[in-house]
Formats: structure tokens, C-alpha cells, sequence
């Protein structure tokens, strides 16, 4: 059997693995969407007539307990976790060891009980960031077993992993190898392409489709009309002070809850459970969850929520990110960003579903594009749970225009400033600088 054959079949097999640990993962958040449907009023989008008091008591008991664990004994599991990813691609090779036990599968076991806790009470983060996290553990961890995987630097495997593991999750290859090429990697080649693809291709295979109310599937909308690039320039300029914002706001917060919850730990976590369960109740219920109900509907052209929610999900994103809910900022400001077009649909009575749906896509790009910096991967991922291919220019071009127009108002990215953190926690020795990332 040939040396290529023997590689392709390891990669197969480390495909079907990938896909298979994903699952916990997107059960987990299927759960959290199943909730907010039953509990919650969501005009439309949900099944309940009105808040109950055992849906208060979800939101409120299982966020003061996972924030109360996330800074205790299970601070390892805290955030996203792909900070430490992000960070070996910028230290020295003999710093490596100081980095990879944020990575280990132990913290990821971790990560699986503050993020069950995380999703039944609706925190307003999604899988994206874990589920990057896990796929570059299991590849760390088999590194030593695998060959194949020696061949790879630790910084490269890592990124493999982590693509493999978002573009599985997400049953998109495309948007893993996005999130490797633009977030993570300076490896560009061969050796990050073919293993990425490979991987989240078969991964694709076996995961599993639920938690993921956004994604569109047979949604024929067309390129975006003359008569709407009007609306969509407006949007886009309307994003990006919002987007940018969202990034300074965030980093602003973390600084200032995260030595509250370090010192007065009881005190902290029920003050973030407290507010945000009167956001919930403020908003309805559409300040849960990473907002892919929301986005969902609003990709099909329908109302995902007032645009007074806005402001609801702006602050549930924020304080969720911060307190240390394991999940990253992607759906969050996506979700934002199509919420952008509810006024629309107030105002401007004339545009059809059709019109609303191309809208949001576009929005949804423009703020994830202002708020994160990465045009490509921005963009892909809004492709990836809209699905029409022919809106993708308008959707690449919106997520670029913000991503250029935001830079001066950004300040330091959200992903970079968690890396440097991490960096100076280790006293790891950096040999370059890296500016992607969602951590």
C-alpha cells in the first residue's frame, strides 16, 4: 500500500473521530434551543404562551452555577478555549510546553459540564469556539500515537484540529479550513489545506445536525438586487461602530468582572445571574442562547425579535463572554447584526420576505466582520448557514467593507488580546504577533 493511501486512510479515521466527539457538543445546544422554544414566548418561535417561573429558575440557578464553577473547580473549562491556540502560534517552540496543558482533554471534559450548565440556562454564547477547542485537543492528544500528526509542528496541529473540529461541527469543511487559514495558521500550504479538508469532510459525515436553528437548508434567495444595495450600504455602516464597539465593550468588562469574580466570587456570580435573567425577562426570552432562533428566522425573512432586543443581546453577549460561559463571540454578532433589519420591516412595508432575508445575511456579516477582522472567515460562516451561493459576493463584500471601515475603531481584537493574556499568564517567549481570532 502506497505512503499516500496509508496517510489518507489515517486522516479518514481521524475524520470519523472528529465527528464523533462533536456530538455531545451539538446535543448540548440542541437542548438549549429545545428549552427556550418550550419556555419562552418568542412571537412565533417558540411554543409557550407565557414565562413560567420554572423557566426563570433554569436561567437563573443553572448561570450562578456554572459561573460559581467556572471560577472554582472547573476554571480549566472556562471561555471558549481557543485561546491557546492562538497563543502557539506566536510563542517559541521550547515555550510550547507551557501552552499545551490549555488544551489537555481533561479541561475539555471540563468545558462538557460548564457548557451543559451553560446552554439549560439559555447564557448567551454558542458551541463554535468549544467545538474549535475540541477538535485541536484530540488531535493534540493523539499526536503522540499518530505518525502522521508527528510530521506536523504543534502549532499546525493544533490549527488542523481546530479547523477540523469547527467545520465538522458546522458540517462545513469550507468554513474549518476558513477558520485555520484566517484565525489561526501562518501555515498556508498543503500541509494545513489537504489535512483540514479531509478531516472535516468525513467529520461532516458523522456529527450531527442539531443545535443549529440557523442553518438554512434548500434557501434560494438570488443575488442581492440593485434596489436593495442602498439598504445594504446603510447596514453596513450601521454595523461597524456597533461591531467594534462590541469588541472594546467586551475586553473593557472582562478587566473589570473578572477581578470582582476573583475576589468575591458568591457575591459576583449572583449579581451576573441576576441581571442576566431580568434580561431574559426584559427581552422575552430572545437575549438566550447564542441567538440562533433569532437568526434563523431572520435568514428565512421573518422577525427574529423587536429591534429594542438589540440592546438586550448586546449586554446577555457581553456579560456571558465575560463572566467565562464557554463560547465565543460568532453567533452573538451575527445574530446582532440581523437583528439590524428589524426596523425594516417597520418602516418599509414594501419589502418582501425575500428581500428582508438577503438583508440580514448581509448585516449579519457586515457586524461579525466590524467585530472580528477576518473578511473571509466572517463571511463564510454567514454563507454557511444562509446556503445561496448567489449572495455570497454581496455577503464577502459587506463582511470586507466593515471588517477595513471598523480597524480604526477595533482597537485590539478579541481572539489576540486573549492569547496575550495567556502569554504573559505562562511567561511563554513570543516570536511573532498574530491578530485573528474569536476565542
Amino acid at each position: 500500500m502506497s505512503p499516500f493511501i496509508n496517510q489518507l486512510l489515517v486522516l479518514l479515521g481521524l475524520g470519523v473521530a472528529m465527528g464523533l466527539v462533536q456530538i455531545p457538543y451539538q446535543w448540548i445546544s440542541e437542548l438549549g434551543f429545545r428549552l427556550q422554544r418550550r419556555f419562552w414566548p418568542l412571537d412565533g418561535l417558540g411554543e409557550a404562551t407565557a414565562i413560567t417561573p420554572l423557566a426563570v429558575a433554569l436561567v437563573f440557578g443553572c448561570t450562578l452555577a456554572m459561573v460559581w464553577l467556572a471560577w472554582g473547580s472547573l476554571a480549566a473549562g472556562r471561555g471558549g478555549g481557543t485561546s491557546g491556540a492562538l497563543a502557539l502560534q506566536q510563542c517559541e517552540a521550547d515555550a510550547q510546553d507551557r501552552l499545551t496543558p490549555t488544551l489537555s482533554l481533561t479541561g475539555q471534559l471540563r468545558r462538557l459540564l460548564l457548557l451543559f450548565l451553560t446552554h439549560l440556562g439559555g447564557m448567551a454564547v454558542g458551541t463554535e469556539s468549544p467545538s474549535a477547542s475540541l477538535g485541536a485537543s484530540v488531535l493534540l492528544a493523539l499526536r503522540s500515537r499518530v505518525p502522521l500528526l508527528q510530521r506536523f509542528s504543534v502549532p499546525l496541529t493544533v490549527t488542523i484540529g481546530a479547523g477540523a473540529g469547527l467545520g465538522a461541527a458546522f458540517r462545513s469543511p469550507l468554513l474549518g479550513l476558513a477558520y485555520g487559514l484566517e484565525e489561526l495558521s501562518k501555515n498556508q500550504g498543503r500541509s494545513l489545506v489537504l489535512p483540514t479538508l479531509v478531516i472535516a469532510g468525513v467529520g461532516t459525515l458523522v456529527s450531527s445536525p442539531l443545535g443549529q436553528p440557523a442553518r438554512q437548508t434548500g434557501l434560494v434567495l438570488g443575488p442581492l438586487p440593485p434596489s436593495l444595495w442602498g439598504y445594504a450600504l446603510l447596514l453596513t455602516l450601521i454595523a461597524v461602530p456597533i461591531g467594534a464597539g462590541f469588541v472594546r465593550v467586551l475586553i473593557s468588562v472582562v478587566a473589570q468582572l473578572q477581578g470582582f469574580l476573583k475576589q468575591h466570587r458568591l457575591v459576583t456570580a449572583l449579581g451576573v445571574a441576576l441581571v442576566l435573567t431580568l434580561v431574559a425577562l426584559a427581552s422575552g426570552g430572545v437575549s438566550l442562547n447564542d441567538g440562533g432562533l433569532s437568526l434563523g428566522a431572520t435568514l428565512k425573512g421573518h422577525s427574529g425579535g423587536p429591534w429594542t432586543a438589540i440592546p438586550w443581546r448586546f449586554l446577555s453577549s457581553v456579560l456571558s463572554i465575560a463572566a467565562g460561559a464557554p463560547g465565543g463571540l460568532m453567533h452573538d454578532t451575527m445574530t446582532l447584526g440581523a437583528l439590524l433589519t428589524s426596523p425594516l420591516q417597520t418602516y418599509f412595508p414594501d419589502l418582501q420576505a425575500n428581500d428582508l432575508a438577503q438583508l440580514a445575511a448581509v448585516a449579519a456579516a457586515a457586524l461579525f466582520g466590524a467585530a472580528n477582522g477576518t473578511p473571509l472567515f466572517c463571511g463564510v460562516f454567514v454563507f454557511t448557514l444562509q446556503g445561496d451561493a448567489a449572495l455570497l459576493p454581496a455577503i464577502l463584500l459587506a463582511s470586507a467593507a466593515a471588517s477595513v471601515l471598523a480597524e480604526p475603531l477595533r482597537g485590539e481584537e478579541w481572539g489576540a488580546w486573549q492569547a496575550e493574556r495567556l502569554l504573559r499568564a505562562t511567561e511563554a517567549k513570543v516570536v511573532c504577533s498574530n491578530t485573528g481570532g474569536v476565542g
